[in-house]
Formats: C-alpha cells, structure tokens, sequence
C-alpha cells in the first residue's frame, strides 16, 4: 500500500519538518533516486537548517543502501552541489535545503549528471511514487561514504 508524500512539488522537494519531511521520507527518497536512476556515484550536502544534517544522514543512507556511492561535501550553498556534480564527473547530485521558505521547512533539490535538474517532468514524480510504494529491489552490493572537500575548487 502507498503513502501519499506531499512535499514533492514540480521543481524540487519541500516540506513541513516533521510532518511532510523527515528522516524516513529523506531515507525513502535516496532509494527511490537509486532505483530510478542507477547512479554509480552521487554528491550530498546541506544548508545551515538545524533539520539538514539529520536529513542529509538519512538521505545518504538510502542512497548507499541502494548501491549508490555517497560523496559528501558537509554544509554547503546549493550551487556548490551543482558544482561538485559536474566537476567530479558524478552521477548526481542532491542538496539539502529549503532555500527561502520558513525554519519548520526543509526540502531537497536534485540533479542528475552534469548537473541536469531532476522536475516534475524529468524524474521527480517518478521519485516520489517510488517512495511512495516503499518498496525497492535489493541492490547488489550497498555504498560506501566518502568526504571530499570541493570549496579550494569552487
């Protein structure tokens, strides 16, 4: 049975902390990234929100726990993510952060490959049914977590 996610909106993701985002929705949705997309490699960071570490951490875990290799960057501005996407030549990218909106928000923002965004139109709903069901295939072997510093290059 699905779960109605509400926070997906057309160019990104954002939401109510905890009530439409949370570390169980962040985890679902590094899933449901993976098991769309089939990254090798995707970059992580998040902005100053007291919400984003946590967020990011689950997020991470479903990414690696999915197959995906995590290349995290820490706390960031989001253009640093589209840098770092697109510099080191990764599958993707996604930032944590609710950009403009109020405290109680958090949200992400996520690229594929050379820094493409992922919309409504492109992938983003195709994410949340995905997380939505909750269901995902086993990967074959889970991702490894590695912290690189991107700031002397951006």
């Amino acid at each position: 049975m699905s779960e109605e996610i509400s926070c997906f909106k057309a160019y990104d993701i954002r939401g109510q902390v905890p009530s439409q985002l949370n570390e169980d929705i962040a985890y679902r949705i590094g899933r449901a990234y993976v098991e769309l997309l089939s990254p090798k490699r995707v970059v992580v960071g998040y902005d100053i929100r007291l919400t984003s570490e946590s967020i990011c951490a689950a997020l991470s875990k479903g990414l690696m726990e999915g197959g995906a290799d995590v290349i995290s960057i820490g706390q960031c501005g989001t253009e640093e993510v589209y840098f770092a996407t697109s510099h080191l030549g990764l599958d993707g990218g996604i930032a944590v952060t609710a950009s403009h909106n109020p405290k109680d928000y958090n949200g992400m923002k996520l690229v594929r490959e050379d820094s493409k965004p992922i919309s409504a139109d492109t992938g983003l709903f195709d994410i949340k049914r995905l997380a939505e069901k909750n269901h995902f295939t086993a990967p074959g072997q889970t991702g490894q977590m590695k912290q690189v510093d991107t700031k002397p290059a951006y």
